[in-house]
Order: C-alpha cells, then sequence, then structure tokens
C-alpha cells in the first residue's frame, strides 16, 4: 500500500489522477478474476447455501408473513408509505437549508453505540450527512414497518426484524467505498493502493480449502496457545474423549480445602477465563487461595455425534467431579458454570439431588440460563424448521461446524463483527489488529450434534428445565431440590443471556442465591479484572420476585464483582491447608496446560 498518509477530515484531494486511474484498472481486473474463480467452483456455491446459519426460505416466508399483514390492511400501509415519503421531504428541507448556512437538527440521528458514523464528515459534510440520515431514516422505517405489523406472532416479529436488520447493515453507506469519507479519503491519498491491498486480503481470506469467506478480525499470527495466550500453569490430570481436565498450580503456600471446578461451554474454548495474565480469571483465582480446576471440552468431530445431553452430564460434569475429588482427596467441591457449561452444572445438580449426592458444595453460574422463556437474541434461529434444517447439516457428519456457529453468533452483532471488518480489511486495505477476545471469538469449537439438538430443543423450544420436566438418565430434573447456596451472576447488557432470563436462576433453584449484576455484557461483564477499574456492579441483600425492584434498591458498585464472589466464595471454601500440586494425588499428570483438546482446530 502507498505511503502516502490518508489526509484530514473534510479534505478529499485527489493525489495523483494517473496512478489513480491505472489502480482503479488494476482493480477492477483483479476483482474480475476473484469472480471467475469462484464462478469457476460452482461446488463452493453449493457449499456456501448448506453453510448458511438460516435457510434462505425462512428469510422470505418471514417478511412475507409481514407483508401479507399489510396486504390485509391497505389503509395501514398507505399511511405507513406517508410516513416515509414525509421523513424524506423533511430530510431534503432540512439539507437544503443546511447547505443554505442555517442550524437545523436532524432527522434521524445513529445510536450512540453505532461506531459506523463516527468520523466527522458524516456530521459536517452535506453530502455525507444527507447520505447518512437518508439511509437511517430508511432503516428506522423498515423497523417500524415490522413493529407495527398486526396478526404477525412476536418469534415471526423477531425473525423479521433480525433479518431487516441485516439486510440495513449491509446496505449501510459506510460500506461501500464512494459513500464512506474515511474510505474516500484513503482511496484519494493513496491512489486507489488501499483498494488493491483490500482485494488481496480478499483473496487471502476466501483461500481456505472450503473456499468459505472467514473474514478475519484479528491477526491470527500474533497469538499461540500456551505461549501468550491460555498461559496460567498447570496439568492435564485427567482425559476421556468428552473432556481434558486442567489443574492449575498452586499460586499460595496455603489454599483453602475446598476445591474449585470450573465448567465453562462448549459451544466456546474454556480460555476466554485465561486469556493473558492481566485478564486471566483462573489467575486471578489461584492467587485469591483456590485450588482451581478447569474442564476443557473435547472439540467434537464423529466419535462425540451421538452422545447426549445425559452423556455429557455423566462423562463430562461427574466424572470430573470424581476427578477433583480424586486429585485432591477433597469430600465436596465448589463449581462454576458458565452460560451454557452453567445450564449443564444446574442440571446435574438437580440429578445429583434426586440421587442424593451431595458432593456439590456450592454453585456459582456465570450467565447462566435455565428459565428460556426471556432467551436472548439467539430465538432468532431456534424454531421447528429452524432446529430440524440444522439437525439435517449435522446428520452426516455427526457435528455442526464451527463456523456455523461463530456465523450465528457474528451476525447477532454483524456491524461491529463483520462489516467493521469488511471496511479496514477489504476497503481500507489494512490488517486487523491483534486482540486476544477477537483471536478466542475465531478460535470456534464443533456442537456434537445430539447434545446440541437437544439443548435447542428441551431448553430454547420446550424449555423443560424450568419446568420439571426434563429427563436426564431416566430422572426428572427438579431445580427446587437444589438447596445448595448460589451465586448468580449477570450482565446486564447481555444478549445471549438477557438479564431478565439469568434473574430467574434465582427462582428455580431451591437454595439460598445471591444475584451480583456485573456492568457490560455476556463476555465483559464476566472477564473484567479489578486491576482494570472498568464497569460497575450491583447487589441487593433483599430477596425481589420482580427484576425492576431489584434494580431499584440495588447498590451500585465501582469496578470488578470478582472481590464480591471471592468473599462469597472463601467462606464456602473450608480452612487452608497445604496448597494441593498437581499429581499429588491418585491422578497421574498427562501433559502441562493448556492441553490438547484446546488445540484442535474446527471447519
Amino acid at each position: 500500500m502507498s505511503d502516502s498518509a490518508p489526509q484530514k477530515p473534510g479534505d478529499f484531494k485527489l493525489v495523483d489522477p494517473v496512478q489513480l486511474a491505472q489502480n482503479l484498472a488494476k482493480v477492477f481486473e483483479r476483482a474480475a478474476q476473484i469472480a471467475r474463480a469462484v464462478a469457476e467452483r460452482p461446488e463452493l456455491a453449493q457449499k456456501h447455501a448448506e453453510s448458511q446459519v438460516t435457510p434462505i426460505d425462512q428469510i422470505s416466508k418471514t417478511l412475507g408473513a409481514v407483508a401479507q399483514s399489510y396486504m390485509a390492511e391497505p389503509q395501514k400501509l398507505m399511511e405507513a408509505q406517508n410516513q416515509l415519503w414525509a421523513s424524506y421531504s423533511q430530510l431534503w428541507q432540512n439539507s437544503w437549508s443546511k447547505v443554505l448556512g442555517a442550524e437545523v437538527g436532524p432527522v434521524a440521528s445513529p445510536a450512540r453505540n453505532d461506531k459506523r458514523f463516527k468520523d466527522k464528515d458524516w456530521q459536517e459534510n452535506a453530502i455525507f450527512d444527507f447520505l447518512k440520515q437518508f439511509y437511517l431514516v430508511s432503516a428506522n422505517w423498515a423497523q417500524d414497518v415490522i413493529k407495527n405489523a398486526e396478526g404477525v406472532d412476536e418469534h415471526t416479529r423477531r425473525k423479521a426484524r433480525f433479518y431487516v436488520e441485516q439486510i440495513a447493515n449491509a446496505l449501510s453507506p459506510s460500506n461501500f467505498p464512494a459513500s464512506n469519507p474515511e474510505v474516500l479519503r484513503a482511496t484519494l491519498a493513496t491512489n486507489g493502493a488501499n483498494l488493491i491491498e483490500g482485494l488481496k486480503n480478499l483473496e487471502k481470506d476466501m483461500g481456505m480449502p472450503d473456499g468459505r469467506l472467514r473474514i478475519k478480525q484479528s491477526d491470527t499470527t500474533a497469538f499461540e496457545i500456551g505461549k501468550n495466550i491460555a498461559m496460567t500453569p498447570g496439568k492435564v490430570v485427567f482425559r476421556n474423549d468428552t473432556f481434558e481436565l486442567i489443574q492449575y498450580a498452586p499460586a499460595v503456600k496455603r489454599a483453602y480445602e475446598i476445591p474449585l471446578l470450573i465448567v465453562p461451554p462448549w459451544i466456546n474454548k474454556f480460555y476466554i477465563l485465561d486469556l493473558n495474565p492481566k485478564k486471566s480469571f483462573v489467575r486471578w483465582a489461584t492467587e485469591q487461595g483456590l485450588t482451581v480446576f478447569v474442564v476443557s471440552w473435547v472439540n467434537a468431530d464423529e466419535r462425540q455425534g451421538r452422545k447426549t445431553f445425559s452423556d455429557y452430564m455423566r462423562e463430562g460434569f461427574l466424572e470430573a467431579v470424581q476427578a477433583v475429588q480424586d486429585a485432591t482427596g477433597a469430600a465436596k467441591i465448589n463449581v462454576i458454570g458458565y452460560c451454557i457449561g452453567g445450564t449443564l452444572v444446574a442440571s446435574a445438580l438437580g440429578y445429583m439431588a434426586a440421587k442424593k449426592d451431595d458432593r456439590i458444595n456450592s454453585a456459582t453460574f456465570f450467565t447462566t440460563q435455565v428459565d428460556f422463556e426471556k432467551a436472548g437474541d439467539l430465538l432468532v434461529y431456534v424454531d421447528d424448521e429452524q432446529v430440524k434444517w440444522i439437525e439435517e447439516r449435522m446428520e452426516a457428519k455427526g457435528y455442526l461446524a464451527g463456523s456455523r456457529m461463530a456465523d450465528a453468533f457474528n451476525l447477532l452483532r454483524s456491524n461491529d463483527l463483520i462489516w467493521s471488518y469488511v471496511i479496514n480489511n477489504y476497503l481500507l486495505g489494512k490488517e486487523p489488529m491483534p486482540f486476544d477476545l477477537l483471536y478466542w471469538n475465531s478460535d470456534s469449537t464443533q456442537m456434537p450434534a445430539g447434545v446440541h439438538s437437544f439443548y435447542l430443543r428441551e431448553c430454547y423450544m420446550a424449555n423443560k428445565l424450568s419446568q420439571g420436566k426434563m429427563l436426564l438418565d431416566g430422572v426428572h430434573i427438579d431445580l427446587k431440590k437444589v438447596k445448595i447456596p448460589v451465586y448468580n451472576l449477570a450482565a446486564r447488557d447481555d444478549h445471549i443471556a438477557p438479564l431478565p432470563s439469568v434473574f430467574r436462576l434465582g427462582q428455580f433453584i431451591g437454595g439460598e442465591t445471591r444475584l451480583v449484576v456485573s456492568g457490560s455484557g455476556h463476555i465483559a461483564g464476566v472477564i473484567n479484572p479489578p486491576e482494570a477499574r472498568k464497569y460497575h456492579y450491583w447487589t441487593n441483600e433483599q430477596r425481589h420476585e420482580n427484576l425492576a425492584d431489584w434494580l431499584k434498591t440495588a447498590r451500585e458498585h465501582q469496578g470488578s464483582w470478582w472481590p464480591d464472589w471471592a468473599d462469597w466464595i472463601t467462606a464456602r471454601s473450608g480452612a487452608k491447608v497445604t496448597a494441593p500440586e498437581p499429581g499429588d494425588g491418585k491422578l497421574e499428570v498427562l501433559e502441562d496446560a493448556p492441553g490438547s483438546y484446546v488445540r484442535v482446530k474446527s471447519e
């Protein structure tokens, strides 16, 4: 890429018209070569169709239902159209007034967290301001049309909002070179070299064996598992074909006698809890005097394809509990379950309560749902037709490709996790920056078919766990029988496991529950070390059946919730003893942490 520095906002100067023309010719030529290469491999189109997050006919069917509701009420359709044209007319008048020097307010403004229009020219340049507002008026109007459609059930409405949002995000003027001021300045300043570099990046991202486009979110060469990510010292002390168990080395000479077992979701890799020494919850927990064990789930392939949720309970959680006891000699252990790992832990606790198994001393849940009536954005992917479609695609290999899950999560925040990188990588021609969290986000895992299907149908669709109707190994799971103390962490801005849903866990667990609400979302709300001094958290010593009442009387605290949890868990961790080293107990050391399973890459 040219060394010419991009110009300042508002300064659109053409450096070398001849060089720009030559480079644009190269851009068109290279783009045509890419298009021909794709056209010459028709199997890629088939693979791409098979890898879609949701069937295409679902989109047309869903939006068709909304259109049908308006066709049945022509007057309402006419009112909606008139409203749109009125907004366009107001925008046109305001834009002319602004050009003539008048002070006028915007017809439409982006949301505060919308990063697409941060460049000053989106506000100060009349042309770009008009494009921005025209787009926002149109996108907002489309969402209002969905909102005001009558005779449309809530699930169809939710899907329609999601599909329209994806279409609108794709059509944003920020995604096109000529209508994005930052890209336009870079193109003029570098004589189009940014677009040539962008096409090189596009070719590299399309160079996977399966031909799928995988947009880089981080510099993947900057990280190596066990070297500068997932670095906390420890040993693998147990392994079966479902998980590896990591026992971490003690950070203090004397530790609490009751060990801690962490069960992360198998939908991601465990090292979100051990990104680097400054962000590592695992390392910090060992420094508090806890003997920490973590389940590292296998990256599923054909061998795990027919395993069930009950298998993951028995061969995963219950075997991990036994292994921790074998490693330490402890009669009881404390457990943490994160997200879907927490759902498994809650289910297993119900199973253990029915079996009179009292080995669990306390449970901590991170952003965990046991009641799915108010489940989050993932509900757009869950109905009988879509689940059948997913099951058909899992049937051949016995698992759902990790890339499919990654795509599903990325689409939920497509402006931040997809389109921002389209602009950075392909329009600006830049390489993404190294970012450990986004490296982890792209290191996806594969879902075993039987387990994934059970989770979608029994939890999301039928909501059986909260109703006491879930059956595991012939046992009906009744969470009211779980009488152990519980620390329930919810994140205020969580879109995966929303606060109203996580709040309900305390209404179904039979023991004493302490609810703590952290700032931020599903990841940042959990991974928030005290040294960062970020966000807030809320506690309430009074029990409330209603979330609004709980929040109204909650006490706000500065910073991380980790110290609050440390006080809670250490009070339930027994006396101090000589800190056990991995290999001291009945289990032999198999290899160094972070183990082998975490290194297996997905499709």
